[in-house]
C-alpha cells in the first residue's frame, strides 16, 4: 500500500479528527460549527459572579477602617455620647470666667452640654458651641468646672476637672465699708495729743465698687462726720472739731481743731461680688490755730498721728 503523505498527498480535512481547543484557537472556530457543541452551550446553565454575604462584608469594612485609625459604629447601633475633653482655661475679669473644650472626635454632635460646678448643674450651651462664660463671680477665687455631653437622652462620663480663677483687682478699687477699729499712734509728742482708739462706720457713696466714703467718727464723749474723697487708691477727707477749749475751764474761749486725714487699702478680700478692704492704714493731722482773748491765748500748734484700720466684727 502506497503511504499518502510519502506520495506527496494530504488527507481530506472532514477525515482528520479535531479535539476541541481553547476559546480564540483555531480548534475553536472549527468547533464552532458543530450544531451539537453549540446546542449544548446553548442549554447550559449561565455562569454566576461569587457574592459575599452581608454580614461579611460588614466585618471586612469595620476591620479595614479600624487598620486606618478610624471609628466606625455598626448602623444598627447608637454611636456612644464621648466624654468631652481638651477642657482649658478663657479670659477671665473679677467677675467672670470662661473656659473651651474640643469637639468629639468622632461620631454626631451632642444635643447640649451641661456645665457642672461642685457637683451642680451651673448653666448648659448647645452642642455645637466650645466656650462657656459665667459671670456673677468673687474676685480673686477659684472655681471648679466639669462638661458632660448629652444626646437623645444620654450622658457622657463626666471631662476631667478644670480650675479656673477670677481675677485679683488692684488694691485702688478696694470697697471701703462697714464698722472699723482705727488705733490712734502719735508721731509729735503734743499736749493734745494721745495714743488711743477711734471708731469708724463708713458708709459708701455707690451701690457697688469702690467710691467716695462718709465716715461717722466717734473718739470717746467727741464725734464727728466727714467725707473722704476717693482719687485713684487714696481717700481725702476733713473735719473741724472743738475737743478742748483755749483756757481754763472757768475762763476759756473755743479753739477747734482741724483734723486732716489721707487712707488707703492695705488689704481686701472677695466678698460676693465686691472686692472689700480688710484692712487700711493712714495718717491725721491736727492742726490748732493761734487764738486769743483779752487775757490769755493759745499758740498754733500741730501734729501727726498714724492710723490702722481693721474691721470691727
Amino acid at each position: 500500500m502506497t503511504d499518502p503523505e510519502a506520495a506527496g498527498q494530504s488527507l481530506p480535512i472532514a477525515a482528520v479528527p479535531v479535539a476541541p481547543g481553547p476559546p480564540g484557537s483555531a480548534h475553536d472556530t472549527v468547533t464552532d460549527h458543530d450544531p451539537a457543541i453549540a446546542q449544548a452551550a446553548a442549554a447550559a446553565p449561565p455562569r454566576r459572579r461569587r457574592r459575599w454575604p452581608l454580614v461579611t462584608l460588614v466585618a471586612v469594612i469595620v476591620v479595614a477602617a479600624l487598620a486606618g485609625g478610624l471609628v466606625v459604629w455598626a448602623p444598627w447601633t447608637q454611636p456612644p455620647v464621648l466624654r468631652p475633653a481638651g477642657l482649658a482655661a478663657g479670659p477671665a475679669t473679677a467677675n467672670s470666667i470662661s473656659f473651651r473644650w474640643a469637639r468629639p472626635a468622632t461620631g454626631p454632635l451632642p444635643d447640649r452640654y451641661l456645665i457642672l460646678s461642685d457637683g451642680k448643674v451651673a448653666g448648659s450651651v448647645a452642642g455645637s458651641a466650645v466656650t462657656y462664660r459665667q459671670a456673677g463671680l468673687t474676685p480673686a477665687n477659684s472655681y471648679q468646672y466639669r462638661v458632660v455631653a448629652v444626646r437623645g437622652g444620654k450622658r457622657s462620663p463626666q471631662s476631667a476637672a478644670l480650675t479656673v480663677s477670677t481675677l485679683t483687682p488692684p488694691m485702688s478699687q478696694a470697697r471701703l465699708e462697714g464698722l472699723w477699729e482705727v488705733f490712734v499712734k502719735n508721731v509729735h509728742r503734743s499736749p493734745h495729743s494721745r495714743n488711743g482708739t477711734l471708731y469708724w462706720t463708713l458708709f459708701p457713696a455707690c451701690a457697688t465698687g469702690a467710691c467716695d466714703v462718709v465716715a461717722h467718727v466717734k473718739d470717746g464723749k467727741h464725734s464727728f462726720k466727714m467725707t473722704l474723697t476717693r482719687v485713684g487708691a487714696v481717700y481725702r477727707g476733713h473735719a473741724v472739731v472743738n475737743f478742748t477749749p483755749c483756757g481754763s475751764r472757768g475762763n476759756s474761749i473755743p479753739d477747734p481743731a482741724t483734723l486732716k486725714f489721707r487712707v488707703h487699702a492695705t488689704k481686701a478680700v472677695g466678698e460676693g461680688q465686691e472686692w472689700v478692704a480688710t484692712s487700711w492704714t493712714g495718717t491725721m493731722w491736727w492742726i490748732y490755730k493761734y487764738v486769743s482773748s483779752a487775757t490769755f491765748y493759745c499758740t498754733a500748734s500741730s501734729y501727726k498721728a498714724i492710723l490702722s484700720g481693721t474691721p470691727n466684727a
